[in-house]
């Protein structure tokens, strides 16, 4: 029996590395805290938001939607145009043709102002294309009356343009959210794998201090040789059990530091920040979410949530499209325009004869006229165009319905673990009296170190048990956020 209990005394004596009582080792490079601070869930999210580069991603979809609205500007840029012709053959100058000008397209009304210059000379010239010899200049207009006159190809592409920068935002607020929830999931697993290491650990430390009680005891014949063993059991399997939960705090602590990132400017690119393992997280919050906030949360989601958002401008890009198609309905009639002038001779100015001027007798008209017959693939077109705005209008609802729905699950779930919590922190106090009891039995005689330790290793299980249910809390509460599709309240 001696020899077992020197055996015994020099296991634990070869187990109680370092380490496991000290301090934990700083990981190494940057830190998000110095050691021995508490790294708060709202410090968490403030870093994520600032310097995650998938949020910084997310805001460059709205930049990228504005770039698309300036494309879509410039078809009613003013455009400069310059043609030259000429042909010679033989010694005859058949023609000498050039062309300048400049096309200003007005927004509004989707008219074309239009200036030009031609100079035209030769030999075989049409004689509709003559000129005078100094030059011909004209100031005209293109007016669309029947299709165009309200919208057109261009104005649609710019209409379409500009609302696509509210797709943008709800995709960006969205990417956001996603980005949000998937840090706070990480940050309550990383508490809860921290709760369970220093839970055990305290466990591991009073197993460790009723073993050398008991080994004193049992040297002084107060206790039989053979509890010494039972005391390092527990010993033996408590360790087992702080290297495995320090090592799942470990890898909990570098999943969270995939979502820490820093950068000195606004413009610099983001670098990875490393987490110290001697940084802790908060203790979890109690506060609970009433009905007046849920009804809020359902109200903003039936407003904000990007999903509606983004149906919204669907829907708001189909009836441009819708008003576009059913114009292409009417018939293309362009009137065009233009005041003609002959190039003044220098020193003449514009004084002299009345060819010489821009007035009403020198002008030149014209009118285009184009009109299917059958209207075929203009009346496809804008039914297909109505097919798909009633689609939107119908997945809007479902998807409506099924936010609310989500927002409730969320909401009945959160209900529930506070009402498990309620029940759980009861569980746990009266597992801390029945052992308090137990070991004043036990130092009276009249129980055995078999039954201290096993109702000791039940109230670990369950205050594990109860901070387990105080991260699914806080997880419960981010998903409820996230279903109402919104963050800024749950920072």
């Amino acid at each position: 029996m001696r020899t077992l209990f020197v055996c015994s005394w020099l296991i634990l004596s070869g187990l109680s590395i370092g380490g496991v009582f000290g301090q934990l080792p700083v990981a190494p490079g940057d830190t998000v805290a110095t050691p021995e601070t508490v790294f708060s869930a709202a410090d968490f999210y403030r870093i994520v938001l600032q310097h995650h580069p998938i949020v910084r991603q997310a805001a460059l979809l709205n930049e990228e939607a504005q770039q698309e609205v300036r494309q879509a500007q410039g078809a009613f840029d003013p455009k400069l145009f310059s043609v030259y012709d000429r042909k010679e053959f033989g010694k005859s100058l058949y023609y000498d043709k050039w062309q300048s000008g400049v096309s200003v397209p007005v927004l509004p009304g989707g008219i074309d102002v239009k200036m030009t210059y031609d100079r035209n000379t030769g030999q075989y010239i049409n004689p509709e294309d003559r000129v005078p010899a100094s030059g011909l200049a004209a100031v005209g207009v293109s007016v669309p009356i029947g299709q165009g006159l309200l919208i057109d190809a261009r104005r649609n592409a710019l209409r379409q343009a500009r609302l696509a920068v509210n797709l943008a935002d709800a995709d960006r607020l969205k990417l956001i959210n996603k980005t949000l929830y998937e840090a706070a999931k990480t940050y309550w697993e990383w508490y809860l794998a921290y709760q369970q290491f220093r839970l055990i650990r305290q466990g591991y430390e009073l197993a460790a201090t009723r073993f050398q009680a008991v080994r004193e005891r049992a040297a002084l014949g107060d206790a039989a040789p053979i509890d010494t063993t039972e005391a390092l059991i527990t010993v033996q399997d408590r360790l087992v059990q702080l290297q495995q939960a320090e090592v799942d705090w470990q890898n909990a602590g570098l999943r969270l530091a995939v979502f820490l990132w820093k950068s000195d400017e606004v413009g610099d690119a983001p670098r990875p920040v490393d987490l110290s393992q001697s940084v802790i997280p908060q203790t979890a919050s109690t506060d609970q979410i009433n009905e007046a906030q849920l009804q809020n949360l359902l109200s903003r989601a039936a407003e904000q949530h990007p999903e509606l958002l983004k149906l919204t401008a669907k829907g708001q890009q189909l009836a441009v499209e819708e008003r576009f198609r059913r114009s292409l309905l009417q018939p293309q009639i362009t009137l065009n325009a233009s005041l003609l002038s002959r190039t003044p001779l220098p020193g003449l100015g514009y004084d002299g004869p009345s060819y010489y001027a821009f007035r009403p007798e020198n002008h030149k008209i014209g009118v285009d006229l184009t009109f299917p017959l059958f209207l075929r693939k203009e009346r496809g077109k804008l039914r297909q165009v109505q097919i798909k705005t009633r689609q939107v209008e119908l997945e809007r609802q479902q998807t409506g319905r099924d936010i609310a729905n989500e927002v409730q699950t969320a909401w009945n779930d959160l209900k529930t673990l506070e009402r498990l919590i309620s029940v759980q922190q009861q569980t746990v106090a009266n597992q801390q009296a029945l052992l308090r009891a137990e070991q004043q039995k036990f130092d009276m005689g009249e129980s055995s170190l078999f039954l201290i330790n096993s109702r000791e290793t039940k109230l670990i299980d369950l205050q594990v048990k109860l901070e387990d249910l105080r991260a699914k809390h806080q997880k419960a509460v981010a998903s409820l956020w996230y279903a109402a599709g919104t963050h800024s309240e749950a920072l």
